[in-house]
């Protein structure tokens, strides 16, 4: 079987932490930012990680599983 390849969006989109948890950004960061306030522009700067739910889907394109 040929090996499993990476999506490459995923790949510049998430890291994983040494835990196993999957870091990701937030969204709604990258244009018109003139209408939101900047304590909202501020919390969107920072890392979070990735639900539950979604980090099955995230794995497998990472190739992870």
């Amino acid at each position: 079987m040929p090996k499993m390849k990476t999506k490459s969006g995923a790949k510049k989109r998430f890291s994983l932490t040494g835990t196993g948890k999957i870091k990701r950004k937030h969204a709604y960061k990258s244009h018109i930012l003139t209408k939101k306030t900047i304590k909202r522009k501020r919390a969107l700067t920072h890392t979070t990680t990735v639900a539950d739910p979604d980090k099955k889907n995230i794995l497998l394109c990472l190739g992870m599983k």
